[in-house]
């Protein structure tokens, strides 16, 4: 053996250990396979397949034959394409002040609250301490507050800020403020998250190379912060752009603020026209899809996706 080491002839030949799928694993993997199956793409594939169904000749309302019926797209962005830019500006404009309010009140929570624990949870509770209350619940009592009798629009005709007669339910103030509100604890807590494990030893060594508290904050926080105002952002603008319940005139919308959301479900439930509610539901996930993967490359957070 050792002639065979000097000649340089191999005594032994070490070949890398091949990982092989353990089965376990892969069971393990079934029932949520089975449950992305069911629960996804079998109702996306039925969704698909009804907007693409024409009306049933000599038919009553509400039965349609599966054709391909391509023709529903075009008829429900040119019908409803006002809704759609107006949702898509509600969403966009609540996530912008979702993040105005949420990030100070994270940063709070986050970094200054970090050395009292106990206060700490309390911030914390406040702030999910909404959702167990009913969505529902929370956007009719502020339908309430801004109703004409209310307290608030008393408050601002005494203040001369309206004029009488005027109101704030059915305006786009009052649909992008209920956005707004519902949806901040989902701006806060993924901000909260990213700012609790910020090690702030990086914010003292900005001060100790004598930068100011704003430029530590936009060349030190911010960026470190950067994935959970991604994530916050994410998870506000797209359940609100396809919100129905505060845009209904039964809570804090109008005719004129009607979103998306509310046009399909007057399709679905009322008109029974599925091909085209079922068409809405493909573009407004379609473009939801679109802006979230341009607006996640631009932030350079690819990860996310």
């Amino acid at each position: 053996m050792a002639f065979g080491a000097f000649a340089g002839t191999p005594t032994s030949t070490a070949e890398p250990a091949v990982r092989r799928r353990s089965p376990i694993a892969l069971f393990l993997l079934l029932p949520g396979a089975f449950y992305l199956l069911l629960f996804f793409l079998v109702p996306l594939f039925s969704l698909i397949l009804t907007s693409l169904q024409a009306p049933r000749e000599f038919g009553d309302i509400g039965q349609y034959d599966y054709a391909f019926k391509w023709e529903n797209y075009v008829t429900v962005l040119d019908t409803y394409w006002p809704v759609i830019i107006r949702s898509f500006g509600y969403a966009a404009t609540a996530t912008v002040f979702a993040l105005i309010i949420g990030y100070p009140l994270a940063y709070f929570i986050g970094v200054k609250l970090r050395r009292f624990p106990l206060w700490q949870a309390l911030a914390l509770t406040l702030v999910i301490a909404p959702f167990f209350i009913s969505f529902l619940l929370r956007t009719l009592a502020w339908k309430q507050i801004f109703s004409d009798e209310g307290v608030v629009v008393g408050a601002l005709q005494a203040l001369s800020l309206i004029a009488p007669g005027d109101y704030i339910t059915g305006t786009p103030f009052s649909v992008i403020f209920g956005l707004t509100y519902n949806f901040i604890p989902f701006m806060t807590l993924p901000i909260y998250t990213s700012l609790e494990r910020l090690d702030l030893r990086y914010v003292e060594a900005g001060g100790d190379l004598y930068a100011s508290p704003a430029s530590t904050f936009v060349r030190v926080t911010l960026p470190l912060s950067l994935p959970g105002v991604i994530s916050g952002t994410l998870l506000t603008f797209i359940p609100a752009a396809g919100d129905y319940i505060n845009a209904s005139r039964d809570f804090l919308g109008s005719t004129d603020t009607v979103m998306i959301g509310n046009v399909i479900e007057a399709n679905f439930l009322v008109l029974q026209n599925f091909p085209a509610a079922a068409a809405l539901s493909i573009v407004l996930m379609a473009a939801i899809l679109v802006l979230v993967s341009v607006y996640v490359r631009r932030s350079g957070t690819e990860d996310l996706l």
